[in-house]
């Protein structure tokens, strides 16, 4: 799997090799221009799909990346999708400029604008539709979902898992949990490798609300001050994830690779890629 490291502080405080890590932007205006400054091509970035964005603004923003050069993975939304011809067009339209991965999630989108009312069906459908020729990754939830049982989560998991290539867990901010949920996952027979999702290093201020509007739900538990990490992130104006990553980095297993939630701040993140 394609991946580039975006920043020295990502596992560099950990004595063990770093950790590939890709970073994920949100395509607002100008942003393939930010992206074009501050990283290199070759690059993995992943483009995110939000309701009031649409999935024609992340495939836009996917396609003009991959035309630069960097390594782009478009989101792609179930509920966002109008209908299966549109999903072929996508798919085509990524084949045509080098595009080989692809991440489907549900998305936040309250009402599904066709046939995909999940990432199930997607999957399914991309993994026919596209031959085989994209790799598929796929959300999993350590702390689980406000909407949706453990269990369902699994089961949903485990069947997607047949097609799948990767895991990108939902922001998480301890290493002891993105650790015990991919051995969980290991124990049910997914295999499946695993990124731990991580914040990148951005205002406190800013990322509480960046991730509210993205819906990120219960991973804002930390924001409470409860506990060590809830003090140490309260305490600063900054959240860094450079020991968040050297402690992922230093699991007796650790994840695949760091998937990076920049908020489109990528500067202190560049750096040439693997």
């Amino acid at each position: 799997m394609a991946s580039a490291g975006l920043g020295s502080g990502l596992g560099g405080q950990a004595e063990q090799p770093a950790l590939p890590s890709r970073a994920e932007i949100i395509p607002t205006a100008g942003i393939v221009e930010t992206v074009a400054a501050q990283l290199p091509a070759g690059t993995t970035v992943t483009v995110t799909c939000l309701p009031h964005h649409g999935i024609e603004r992340t495939m836009a923003v996917s396609l003009e990346l991959a035309g630069h050069g960097y390594n782009a993975v478009p989101h792609l939304a179930a509920r966002s999708i109008g209908s299966r011809e549109q999903l072929t067009t996508m798919l085509r339209d990524c084949r045509a400029v080098g595009i080989t991965e692809v991440f489907a999630i549900g998305g936040d989108k309250a009402q599904a604008a066709g046939p995909y009312g999940s990432s199930e069906a997607l999957v399914r459908d991309i993994a026919e539709l596209g031959s085989g020729s994209f790799r598929i990754g796929v959300a999993g939830y350590p702390e689980g979902h406000p909407n949706i049982s453990d269990q369902q989560l699994l089961d949903s998991l485990r069947t997607k898992a047949e097609l799948a290539d990767s895991i990108v867990t939902q922001m998480c901010f301890s290493a002891d949990l993105i650790g015990t949920y991919a051995a969980m996952l290991r124990s049910e027979g997914i295999e499946v490798p695993v990124w731990a999702g991580v914040a990148g290093s951005v205002p406190r201020t800013k990322l509480i609300s960046l991730a509210t509007k993205i819906g990120v739900g219960s991973s804002l538990k930390f924001i409470s001050g409860k506990g060590s990490l809830g003090l140490r992130l309260l305490g600063g104006t900054r959240y860094n994830p450079d020991k968040l990553v050297a402690e992922l980095t230093a699991l007796p297993t650790p994840p695949a690779g760091i998937h990076l939630y920049s908020f489109n701040n990528l500067a202190s993140h560049a750096q040439e890629p693997d």
